[in-house]
């Protein structure tokens, strides 16, 4: 394993020291946990701005290794700084159409597509080396959807088979096998032009900026002002 930092991104209600984001933190190196942001509020525009930070100051590129819907929050900031991405390892992915921006969806407006976080994402080459880990089983997300997503971000797609959503409650603590992913070469990832990357980091036309954008516009629109506690629970 490289010396290369690694930045773990948790998922919904953050990864609890049973979860196998916290067992890979003992094993590597110079490993991070992103902060600043409140797990118990998915809010895509704030959670991907947090990721984006930390990859602007970071002194070089670093290996990010995301759970869940902070799998979405890193795709965003990836999409704005791959520069600065040695690789992307996306592990179960939450559904970006059971999220609006301003978090999950009532169950009652699943079908609600107006600002759901599937227009919100890129859905473009991320220009990055990484893969996309998604089992057969995962209740968040059907593997076929696991497939689209990686296709669409020109990442590797590994199958994880019956793996649930691969967290603490599948079985995960420690998980020796994805230290042999993290260590497995790709093929070299399409890279962004100096002067798309120059660009994006002035935000103009940036994957967060459109996140933002979305953002606003649900919270313009008086019918979807909710309250968090009327939100469905459970969610990853």
């Amino acid at each position: 394993m490289t010396a290369t930092p690694v930045l773990i991104v948790p998922g919904y209600r953050g990864s609890p020291p049973g979860h196998w984001q916290s067992w890979l933190e003992q094993q590597l190196p110079d490993t991070a946990r992103i902060d600043g942001i409140d797990w118990n509020e998915p809010v895509l525009a704030h959670w991907a701005a947090q990721v984006r930070d930390a990859l602007a100051r970071a002194s070089q590129p670093l290996r990010i290794v995301a759970h869940s819907f902070g799998c979405l929050a890193a795709v965003v900031a990836v999409a704005d700084r791959p520069e600065q991405v040695a690789q992307l390892v996306l592990v179960a992915p939450a559904d970006p159409d059971r999220f609006d921006c301003m978090g999950l969806k009532p169950e009652m407006t699943f079908l609600d597509e107006r600002f759901s976080l599937s227009k919100a994402v890129p859905q473009r080459a991320l220009g990055v080396n990484g893969l996309v880990i998604g089992s057969r089983n995962d209740p968040w997300l059907s593997y076929d959807k696991a497939a689209t997503l990686a296709a669409d971000w020109a990442l590797v797609l590994h199958d994880a088979g019956a793996a649930g959503h691969i967290n603490a409650e599948s079985g995960y603590g420690a998980w020796p096998a994805l230290l042999d992913l993290l260590q497995t070469p790709s093929a070299p990832a399409p890279r962004v032009s100096p002067g798309t990357a120059a660009n994006l980091r002035k935000g103009r036309g940036s994957a967060l900026a459109a996140v933002r954008q979305l953002t606003r516009e649900q919270l313009q629109s008086p019918q979807d002002h909710r309250l968090w506690q009327q939100k469905t629970v459970g969610a990853p």
